[in-house]
């Protein structure tokens, strides 16, 4: 069991001290333990899954689906790795991967510019991660693909040359116990919806966050659900 003995709250929280209770492990599991999470809306249930599931796809966006399909389960399109990518100040900043199309790292032998190393020395897998276009929320165009650093369009790349600049995120938990994203690049938007319309298959956005915080509303929360939790109805989940 996850309990907040395990960590100071403090690496867990942007906007105030925000206790981690028994149902939050799945929080935990994704902040901390980089394990594959779905992100459940909290609006109504659909959860997020990369428009394009193949490993091949880098100009693709994010949809949020009602229905988990065979298919979708089968490629691992549902789940999520939240995945630590270092600090902006005194916040974390965090990558939101995909599980869906993930690959090894070429052999030793090989050159594979997208290929890191873990704390342990291993190879990490390749993902592919959300990355926010440079004019979103302007944009009118998709804000948001799913592609690895190298291999998404210059507009998805940050403007000083790093293109890891707009695959940034601050992931901040609220006092409700789901979590909201806030690209490093737009403090002032957050992931949303187009038209801010959360329906079946809604194409994901970066919205103007009109709350002027890093909570945001209730429209842009998302509960991370460990698999084996899907089918746990929330109010037996949150009580």
């Amino acid at each position: 069991m996850y309990t907040q003995e395990r960590t100071a709250t403090a690496n867990l929280v942007v906007g105030g001290p925000v206790a981690v209770n028994s149902y939050d492990n799945a929080i935990v599991a994704a902040l901390l333990e980089n394990r594959p999470v779905m992100l459940v809306h909290a609006f109504n249930g659909g959860y997020l899954r990369p428009t394009e599931l193949k490993d091949s796809s880098h100009d693709k966006g994010v949809q949020l689906s009602t229905a988990l399909d065979p298919a979708t389960k089968e490629a691992k399109g549902h789940l999520w790795h939240i995945t630590p990518g270092g600090f902006f100040g005194q916040r974390p900043l965090y990558y939101l991967e995909s599980a869906a199309g993930e690959a090894l790292p070429a052999p030793a032998g090989g050159a594979d510019p997208e290929a890191g190393r873990g704390d342990d020395g291993a190879p990490k897998p390749r993902r592919r991660r959300v990355t926010a276009h440079q004019d979103a929320p302007q944009a009118t165009a998709d804000s948001v693909q799913v592609g690895l650093p190298g291999k998404v369009a210059d507009k998805w790349r940050g403007k000083n040359g790093a293109p890891e600049d707009t695959q940034l995120w601050i992931v901040t938990v609220t006092p409700w116990g789901g979590i909201t994203f806030v690209p490093v690049t737009h403090p002032d938007a957050i992931l949303g919806f187009k038209d801010h319309a959360v329906t079946a298959n809604s194409e994901v956005r970066l919205t103007y966050n009109w709350g002027g915080d890093f909570t945001g509303t209730v429209i842009n929360t998302f509960y991370p659900r460990l698999p084996s939790e899907w089918n746990v109805p929330y109010h037996h989940v949150f009580t």
